[in-house]
């Protein structure tokens, strides 16, 4: 990602000034692909009302390059598939064991999908809604399971593969159920599962693991052995890398790493993929590895998206954010959810090397901005690597499931 300014007329003041101190409002940008990268230009102009001195500032063109990082991922695209690629299902029927009843467990809502790739197919586990409640987080979720030989048109199983139950977890699931799954194999082949338990008063970030994507043992809270249990948690990315066309989980100086967290993000290590500890600094605090940044597309929050991938410019980790209403990027709706990406030490992955100054993948499509969310979002959850290819999973509106891919 690189940004490179023109302004329309000579200006003696520092850009970093105008940046600073005169709110922007930005036109309508133009996306283009010049042969090699995608790029976008925006044209700025600077409101004088909250600030008489911007009125000495001539307006700015930016053109924004939106893929030429050597170290993104991507650049990916829609074109080649038709999406949303799942969506509910109001007539499949399952026999819950907390409500000891049928229930329509994906009627409403479909979306944040975790992926992987395994003998020869793509699987995607995805979070489901049923019809018991109303509104975000009001319904109760279940993670169900769907395989595909090419990567976009899938099949369901009948029945979810991770739900709330009677066993150790249900304390902290229910009501509220298993949400927006991450998933990793570690390398005896273990598949290990990150997902968020709502009981409709916290979230936590948990733990599953299994040998076959279909029988799920729960492990419990994440941060269960520390003092973070009762902390609002969620969204799980373990550092992998690739081998084989599989993201295998992979330690950095002896342990694992995970990037967590929601508004800011956070990071955690573990031995074994299951305990994990979060990072704190010398007092005790937690420590924030990525934060949100004024003006720009991510101005609100940002949250882990799919499993992060140690390459050899170091951990690239795609992640989601938020656009603020007020001091936000005005090429996006007030509240829409875009994606970025973000570089880390490949020795320290708590140290930020570089991120993307705009987002790589928007709401555009009608999924993307219909549903529970209507302010817009792709939600990125799943990454796998099928036939040579990427592919990106994400959650469309809050109520499909979405797709694109590398070429």
């Amino acid at each position: 990602m690189s940004t490179a300014s023109f302004p329309t007329s000579l200006c003696n003041a520092p850009l970093d000034f105008v940046h600073a101190n005169c709110p922007r409002q930005v036109r309508p940008h133009l996306g283009f692909f010049t042969g090699t990268v995608w790029a976008r230009l925006d044209l700025y102009e600077w409101d004088a009302s909250a600030n008489p001195t911007c009125l000495n500032f001539p307006p700015m063109l930016t053109l924004i390059f939106l893929s030429t990082a050597s170290w993104t991922l991507g650049p990916f695209s829609r074109t080649s598939v038709l999406n949303p690629i799942l969506g509910p299902n109001p007539a499949a029927s399952f026999s819950c064991p907390m409500r000891k009843s049928a229930v329509a467990w994906e009627h409403d809502h479909v979306f944040n999908p975790a992926a992987i790739s395994r003998n020869g197919e793509v699987y995607v586990l995805y979070r489901a809604e049923d019809n018991s409640g109303s509104g975000i987080g009001g319904h109760t979720s279940r993670v169900g399971l769907a395989d595909s030989f090419d990567g976009v048109h899938f099949a369901k199983r009948k029945t979810p593969v991770l739900f709330p139950s009677q066993d150790i977890a249900k304390r902290y699931e229910w009501t509220g159920g298993c949400e927006d799954p991450r998933v990793v194999q570690s390398v005896d082949g273990t598949y290990v599962l990150t997902y968020t338990a709502w009981d409709r008063s916290l979230a936590r970030l948990c733990v599953a693991t299994s040998k076959d994507l279909v029988h799920w043992k729960k492990n419990g809270p994440a941060f269960a052995k520390t003092r973070f249990l009762d902390t609002w948690s969620k969204s799980g990315s373990i550092v992998t890398k690739l081998f084989k066309n599989r993201l295998i989980a992979t330690k950095v100086d002896g342990k694992y790493w995970m990037y967590w967290g929601e508004g800011t993000l956070k990071a955690a290590t573990s031995t074994n993929l299951i305990d994990w500890k979060p990072l704190t600094d010398d007092k005790g605090n937690l420590v924030e590895v990525l934060k949100t940044r004024p003006g720009k597309f991510d101005s609100e929050l940002v949250e882990p998206g799919p499993p992060a991938v140690l390459t050899s410019h170091g951990i690239v980790l795609i992640y989601n954010a938020k656009n603020a209403e007020k001091d936000g990027d005005r090429s996006l709706g007030t509240g829409a959810y875009a994606a970025g990406q973000a570089l880390f030490d490949r020795k320290q992955p708590n140290r930020l090397v570089n991120r993307t100054q705009s987002y790589f993948l928007k709401p555009e499509l009608p999924c993307e901005v219909t549903g529970q969310y209507k302010a817009g979002t792709v939600f990125t959850e799943g990454l796998a690597v099928f036939k040579g290819r990427w592919f990106l999973y994400y959650g469309c509106g809050d109520s499909y499931v979405g797709v694109a891919a590398t070429k």
